[in-house]
């Protein structure tokens, strides 16, 4: 059996075709069913529903052979950027070039944000992705605090919890509708394949099979 860790949303619903082109077919919808196990009509694949952040850690520790999730997570899971496994015992073999967006730094409207920098400012970040901030402001020589958070990133410049927020970005909406504008992008975010080694080894031909499927839709050789 195959098991791939997925979750629901943008990243499951632009997985699908990837999926396709493998011939594996999910017929259950995720946002209808109660279920977190579903079943596909390929008898030896199935698709466990898992929280974003959790994918990284199902993969790694065995409780799904592969999962689809993005670079951010990855990183803050403490997988190095390059797709090199670490000590997490994952191999990213892909960049599936889907749910694209960045990460940003964003202040309120009416915060100078370069002249605090420019001037050496101690700065008071809020955010949930903290590994990928203190790596940013630390090569930036940018001395911070940062606080983190889980949600309604957008609240806490406004409220005087923080200076600046580091956050997903997609279309900038959110950010405009709170009156915060985007003031740095620290880099292009997309969804990796991530992929059990230990698994990989075990059930290579199967899990091989479906990598090159994948990689092949996306026109790689």
């Amino acid at each position: 059996m195959i098991t791939l860790a997925l979750s629901k949303g943008r990243i499951f619903d632009e997985t699908l075709p990837l999926l396709r082109a493998a011939g594996i077919e999910v017929p259950d919808d995720p946002e209808k069913t109660r279920k977190l196990i579903l079943a596909t009509n390929q008898p030896e694949v199935r698709v466990v529903l898992v929280r974003a952040t959790d994918v990284p850690t199902y993969v790694q520790y065995g409780g799904a052979d592969l999962g689809i999730t993005g670079l951010d997570t990855l990183i803050e899971h403490g997988m190095e950027w390059g797709g090199a496994a670490g000590s997490t015992g994952l191999y990213q073999p892909l960049d599936l070039q889907i749910a694209k967006c960045r990460v940003s730094v964003a202040v309120r409207e009416g915060y100078d944000y370069a002249a605090a920098v420019r001037q050496g400012a101690r700065l008071r970040v809020a955010t949930k992705y903290v590994a990928i901030a203190r790596e940013f402001f630390a090569a930036k020589g940018v001395h911070v605090d940062l606080i983190k958070l889980y949600g309604s990133m957008e609240l806490a410049p406004l409220t005087g919890l923080a200076d600046a927020i580091v956050d997903l970005v997609s279309t900038g909406n959110t950010l405009k509708a709170n009156h915060l504008v985007e003031v740095e992008r620290i880099m292009d975010i997309s969804s990796r394949l991530v992929v059990n080694q230990a698994a990989l080894k075990l059930k290579r031909e199967p899990m091989r099979k479906i990598i090159d499927a994948f990689g092949k839709a996306l026109g790689q050789p």
